[in-house]
Parts: structure tokens; sequence; C-alpha cells
């Protein structure tokens, strides 16, 4: 975006976060109905995403994925505990260190949830390439504040 100077600048069509932070509230909002069906909110969801690809993650490595703060996922990953999800256990080598492990019960969840991603889809109206454009600029912008991001911790 080019940059803009005095009453311009504090506009809020002239605002990247704005879109950025409307258009993420609007596709959240489509994973809801879906995502109650299963008693799951989409935190809870992303949490599952990574834990069906690595079901045995630390709590560390957890918020690095998804850009989440101890603070943030320590209650929810008790929840997901108490539910019978999921397990949390010191490491044998650190015990500093959370481990986070899937049950029969979180990986069994899988199923149920794997239509998901392509209804979800089916409601945002773009096309494939747009799609991937719009995937790739996001993660652009993601991985160009990582240093930021591990900074802060």
């Amino acid at each position: 975006m080019p940059e803009k100077n005095g009453n311009e600048a504090l506009r809020l069509d002239n605002q990247l976060c704005f879109p950025l932070y409307a258009a993420s509230r609007q596709v959240v909002s489509l994973y809801t109905p879906y995502l109650k069906e299963l008693g799951l909110t989409y935190t809870q969801y992303i949490v599952f995403l990574v834990l069906w690809e690595n079901d045995s993650i630390t709590v560390g490595e957890l918020g690095r994925r998804l850009y989440l703060d101890n603070g943030t996922l320590t209650p929810l990953l008790k929840k997901l505990e108490a539910e019978g999800y999921l397990t949390r256990s010191r490491s044998a080598q650190d015990e500093r260190v959370v481990v986070v492990t899937l049950t029969g019960a979180g990986r069994a969840l899988k199923e149920q949830a794997r239509e998901i991603p392509s209804k979800v889809g089916a409601c945002i109206g773009l096309t494939e390439p747009e799609a991937q454009t719009m995937y790739d600029l996001l993660y652009k912008i993601l991985k160009g504040q990582e240093h930021v991001w591990i900074d802060k911790r």
C-alpha cells in the first residue's frame, strides 16, 4: 500500500489491518455451525488440526504453530483434556516441557471433522487461484513477522 499522509493515513478504508480482521471474523464465523455440531470452538479446532498432523507435540511448538501464547493455550488444553480428547504430560527429557498427545477420542474426532474445510471453502466465493494467492500473501505476512512473534516470548 502506498504511504498516506495526514488524515488519509487514519481512514479505516486505508488500513490493511481492517479488511484482514473483518475477513478473518467472517471466515471464522462460517466454521461455527459445523464446529458447534462437534462441540468445538474455532480455537479448539485449529489445535486439533495441528494435533492431527502430529499427535504428540510440545505446548511450545503448538503455540508457535498457532501463533498463540501459553496463557491462551493452557486453559484450552485443560478443557480438552477434561473432555477426554488429549493428555498433557511432562517430557522425560526436560520436565519443564509439557507434551500434548491425542487420545483415541481425539483421533476419532478427525473423521467427524473431515468435511469441514470443503464445506467452508464452498461458502467463501473465491476461485482456486484466488484462494491460493490469498493463502500465499497471508503466509508471506506471517513469515515476515515470525521473528517478531518469537522475540516477544
